[in-house]
């Protein structure tokens, strides 16, 4: 009766639709940024996927690798050449002819260590692409990307790499415009019209508002690009994406974050909300940096002494499997070794001969995390394991989205929530986020031996050898040095009523590309009442 009374509310005050658009989508968090070699964040990336596009996309139902801008490519025996041909209709959004110079302009650009991408590991399997980033080598012509003339791009790699071509679909790879960059610098994106190398165009960008995207006729395959005009809404607020939702004012709601967490049981037996596993881990990172997280000791106490299944069973409540390393299960060509599991009693152990028994010293530390009820209820259950199973005391310190993100990359923090969506089906994804050098790697913690394995592994085309590479590496991330505490791996949950929208495809990766998704309209004379199940929902 209180969960009807609650939907009851979250319906009440449903106004009026607002700017028309053929498909309108909550997206959580206000974007970061829209600059493809600079995002981090899924927020991010679903919008940059509508504005720019790379080598190759992926597939919306498979989230495979196939042809993008490049309409084919050839592979050299070795594995280590690639070369790709681009379409010879391909146009910026503005007019103009995109090239094979774009291409390579643009993946210099990602590797150029003064934009700061924290991401340039991506292109690190290009011949002296690391060493260009470093600044080992100042020379970008030396990087292994060359325009062979407009249409082709010669791309050498260091190595064979599997995923290349997955690389290819990433953001970080997508082509961007010269002219307009190098005309206004780091406020490119502020340019109107902006061009746009993929299915939309910018049409407006209002902080804390919507991000308003409109086809791009130029676009090379704009005859199969299904909406005209999308609005993404930053609504980070479970009640209020309901409350719209509900209202019949968006079509789509991402991420289980906004989906209520106290109506969250009665919410999944409806069938306009869906649930799926994906490769995505939620995760802690320590900062190694700072005392007495230095010690791996007291990285372990912490990890022993939390109960994981009673976090998935009490707080997250959809399906959600405890985590004791980082790589998530069903990952292609590899299995995790295990990491530590649930033990108080050796966790005060550990503590002890770190110099804290019974917490004793101990000092209060912080744990950041961004604005979300969920994040923020998993805080509190830690706070409280902690204090009683170890005699410690946290502080909990909620963040903005932006914030959040800065305190994680300048290393402002003690503890800190985090989360990996894998990139691609590979386990190098999740693992190579902890080399010393990854931009992404926000923990301070740099080990010679653990970049070593990762580096052999990716060398390795035994796809066996490579797995035991991988699993030694593994081992020392989630059991012996523990940078990163995993607690378990998600479960995703959107909503969206399948009668009205299609294009959406459950896959591994949880990406769903913009230009396939579109809603049918209902023929003329047949009367509805909203989302359907919104009526069955209120009487249960």
């Amino acid at each position: 009766m209180l969960l009807v009374s609650a939907l009851g509310l979250l319906v009440s005050g449903c106004g009026q639709r607002q700017a028309p658009a053929d498909l309108t989508i909550i997206n959580g968090a206000e974007p970061e940024s829209l600059d493809p070699a600079i995002i981090t964040g899924q927020p991010e990336l679903r919008v940059v996927e509508g504005l720019f596009e790379g080598l190759t996309r992926l597939d919306a139902r498979t989230a495979r690798p196939i042809p993008g801008l490049a309409k084919s490519w050839d592979i050299s025996p070795d594995g280590k050449i690639y070369t790709f041909h681009l379409r010879t209709n391909l146009v910026w959004s503005t007019g103009g002819p995109i090239t094979a110079g774009d291409v390579v302009y643009s993946w210099i650009r990602a590797l150029d260590p003064a934009t700061a991408s924290e991401y340039a590991g991506q292109l690190y399997y290009l011949k002296n692409g690391e060493a260009f980033n470093t600044g080992k080598i100042k020379d970008p012509s030396r990087v292994g990307v060359h325009a062979l003339d407009r249409f082709t791009v010669h791309a050498e790699l260091v190595h064979p790499t599997a995923f290349f071509l997955d690389l290819c679909a990433f953001p970080t790879l997508y082509v961007v415009p010269r002219q307009t960059i190098e005309k206004y610098g780091d406020r490119w994106l502020m340019a109107r019209p902006l061009p746009s190398s993929g299915p939309y165009e910018l049409a407006e960008w209002r902080l804390n508002d919507k991000i308003r995207l409109q086809k791009n006729p130029r676009f090379w395959d704009a005859a199969h690009v299904r909406s005209n005009i999308i609005d993404i809404l930053p609504i980070n607020t479970p009640a209020t994406a309901l409350n719209l939702y509900l209202c019949g004012q968006t079509d789509i709601v991402w991420d289980k974050d906004l989906v209520p967490v106290g109506l969250l049981d009665v919410l999944l037996k409806r069938p306009d909300f869906h649930r799926f596993n994906y490769l995505g881990t939620y995760f802690i990172d320590f900062n190694v940096t700072r005392k007495p997280f230095n010690d791996p000791r007291v990285r372990q106490a912490l990890a022993l002494a939390v109960d994981k299944e009673r976090i998935v069973q009490k707080i997250t409540r959809a399906g959600e499997r405890p985590a004791s390393h980082l790589v998530p299960d069903g990952t292609a060509d590899y299995t995790s070794p295990e990491g530590l599991g649930y033990d108080p009693a050796r966790a005060r152990k550990l503590l002890a001969e770190a110099g804290y028994p019974d917490g004793r010293g101990f000092p209060r530390f912080d744990y950041i995390f961004n604005s979300s009820p969920m994040h923020q209820q998993i805080a509190v259950e830690l706070q409280q394991m902690w204090l009683h199973t170890l005699g410690i005391h946290m502080e909990l310190r909620q963040l903005e989205w932006k914030v959040f993100l800065n305190a994680q990359a300048q290393l402002d923090y003690d503890l800190a929530r985090a989360s990996w969506i894998g990139d691609y089906d590979d386990a190098n994804t999740f693992l190579e986020l902890f080399t010393s050098d990854n931009g992404n790697n926000r923990t301070g913690w740099k080990n010679a031996r653990y970049d070593a394995l990762i580096r052999q592994a990716n060398e390795q085309t035994d796809l066996r050898k490579r797995e035991r590479l991988f699993q030694r590496a593994e081992t020392l991330l989630v059991r012996d040095q523990l940078p990163i505490l995993p607690l378990y791996f998600y479960v995703g949950v959107n909503y969206f009523d399948t009668n009205k929208v299609r294009g959406i495809y459950e896959n591994i990766l949880d990406d769903h590309p913009l230009e396939a998704i579109y809603k049918v309209h209902r023929e003329p004379g047949v009367k509805g009442r909203g989302p359907a199940g919104a009526q069955q929902a209120s009487q249960q």
